[in-house]
């Protein structure tokens, strides 16, 4: 039986639908709804000999993925990275180009696929996305502050967070109309404060409640939102078949180029999901210069500062730490302080 490749280019509101033969042959190129019945609807006539149905990451794409894995396409999701980078050769980039250039990569095998979240995974993401967005906005507002109240003197450098209404009302308060227009972005800084709060006490209990997490949290410097953040960006810790990969997936190894005679061994390659690549290095941080239990992991780690300074030592712990989660979460077992095979080989 001959064998059909589907590139799907997805938008809001349309997906460009691109059906290859097995020599390349172009047998169907249309544009039809963002809709899983649509798009099956197009390639009903192939349905029987299709190999492969692709599309790259997106805001739509786990809906989607999901919607057409049920209706039995043998669907793969594609990195986007590399998507783009293996499309930047055509001269004219128009979605329907995209759409036969995706097909083309999975005629020839050249794609590297990723894997599509599980619901649960995305809903714990949404929910750290809601809290982050809040803070942004409420230091947003403080940042403004501080700016615009400069021009009438009122300098408010090294006040935190608690102090912060009282400095102001201290420094303009004898000023009803400043007063008056600071009070309105106070009013909405506050409400933006107590929304977080609200939603940072949802992931402390989430945590509490979630086994996984909980034994996340035995590890110094690990908190309830590193935890969840852990959790949901690894989602199956299965697909991972060693431990120590996870420091190249949160791109917390050095990067490398190398062409001819140079070769260059750069910085950390910054790939993957950033906030648990933040998250993991804050907690390293955290184990090694706040916390006062000892265990092997903080032992090598300070010894490592001592030589290559606090930032390589955290981000290599940081690295250790990714793996020693991942083991933890498949082994079902809690951290523990002494020497260990695991920190040995992670």
């Amino acid at each position: 039986m001959e064998k059909h490749y589907v590139g799907l280019d997805v938008s809001t509101k349309k997906t460009s639908v691109c059906v290859l033969s097995e020599d390349g042959e172009i047998l169907l190129e249309t544009d039809v709804a963002t809709d899983p019945l649509e798009i099956c609807a197009a390639i009903r006539p192939w349905r029987r000999s299709l190999t492969k149905v692709g599309h790259e990451t997106g805001s739509l794409s786990p809906w989607l993925h999901k919607e057409l894995q049920r209706a039995g396409l043998p669907i793969v999701c594609l990195e986007a990275l590399h998507t783009r980078a293996s499309l930047a050769a055509q001269r004219n980039k128009t979605d329907r180009n995209d759409a036969l250039g995706i097909a083309q990569l999975l005629r020839s095998g050249w794609c590297k696929t990723v894997h599509v979240k599980s619901d649960e995974a995305h809903r714990l993401r949404l929910l750290l996305a809601h809290r982050r967005a809040l803070k942004r906005k409420a230091v947003d507002i403080e940042n403004a502050l501080r700016q615009t109240l400069k021009a009438f003197g009122i300098r408010l450098h090294g006040v935190g967070r608690g102090q912060f209404r009282e400095a102001i009302e201290e420094a303009a308060g004898d000023d009803p109309l400043l007063m008056g227009l600071t009070e309105a972005m106070l009013r909405a800084r506050d409400a933006l404060l107590a929304e977080f709060n609200a939603m940072h006490k949802l992931v402390e209990r989430l945590a509490v409640h979630d086994p996984v997490c909980r034994r996340f949290m035995t590890v110094p410097g690990v908190g309830p939102v590193t935890a969840v953040a852990f959790k949901a960006s690894v989602d199956d810790p299965t697909r991972f078949r060693r431990s120590r990969t996870l420091g190249a997936h949160f791109g917390l190894t050095p990067q490398r180029y190398q062409s001819g005679a140079i070769d260059i061994q750069g910085s950390i390659s910054k790939r993957g999901d950033g906030e648990v690549r933040v998250l993991l290095f804050e907690a390293a941080r955290s184990m090694m210069k706040r916390s006062k239990l000892n265990s092997a992991l903080k032992s090598w780690g300070l010894r490592l500062a001592k030589k290559r300074g606090m930032k390589r030592a955290a981000i290599a712990v940081a690295r250790k730490l990714a793996a020693i989660l991942h083991r933890m979460w498949l082994d079902g077992s809690e951290f523990r302080f002494t020497r260990q095979a695991e920190l040995q080989s992670a």
